[in-house]
């Protein structure tokens, strides 16, 4: 299993320090109004940010319908240069946004939850490679069930645990995205020849 980041590096991007959790996950059934949710985020991001927000895209478990999830929406926004703060980050603190998460050595990634609703706004520079990740997860778990239901059991078994910070139930699910990820792959390749 990969390890992922350590409690210190995870306090150490975490801005004001991170919410120990010590607690199991609670996951939620799919809930149908969760695009709803997304769509009235992308209003208020593309309304703060205007052409700044190159790209804004429901990824993560409550963009795959039938798929239980944390009852947080996640969202992926590309901006020209992420460790550009000046850019956007004023902007969508304004819109209500808080910046919580700021990773330089993680493809420049930062992480905003939102003002009203459970939301995770994932800010990385255009051409990424984690922006393709992301979104073709979200894709593949979308069109193959086995790969869909294989996450769902491995998330709700590992839900049950409890867990220091919220970031070691993430950490522990990695093993099983790379497998998932190595298949989505494999049948793109097979695809295209």
């Amino acid at each position: 299993m990969v390890a992922g980041p350590s409690d210190e590096e995870i306090e150490a991007a975490v801005i004001g320090g991170p919410t120990v959790h010590n607690d199991t996950i609670d996951l939620s059934d799919y809930n149908p109004v969760w695009p709803e949710l997304f769509a009235r985020e992308v209003e208020r991001i593309r309304g703060a940010l205007g052409a700044v927000a190159l790209a804004v895209d429901h990824v993560g478990s409550t963009a795959v319908p039938g798929l239980a999830a944390k009852p947080i929406i996640d969202i992926v926004l590309t901006v020209a240069d992420a460790s550009n703060e000046a850019t956007y980050v004023p902007a969508m603190e304004i819109a209500g946004y808080v910046l919580r998460i700021r990773e330089p050595a993680e493809f420049e990634h930062r992480l905003f939850n939102g003002p009203d609703t459970d939301v995770n706004v994932h800010v990385f520079s255009a051409g990424c490679p984690e922006i393709d990740r992301m979104v073709g997860f979200r894709d593949h778990l979308r069109a193959d069930r086995d790969d869909r239901e294989l996450y769902e059991r491995t998330k709700r078994e590992l839900a049950a645990r409890r867990w220091r910070y919220v970031q070691h139930y993430a950490n522990a699910k990695t093993d099983v995205v790379a497998g998932i990820m190595t298949r989505a792959e494999l049948r793109d390749r097979e695809r295209m020849e």
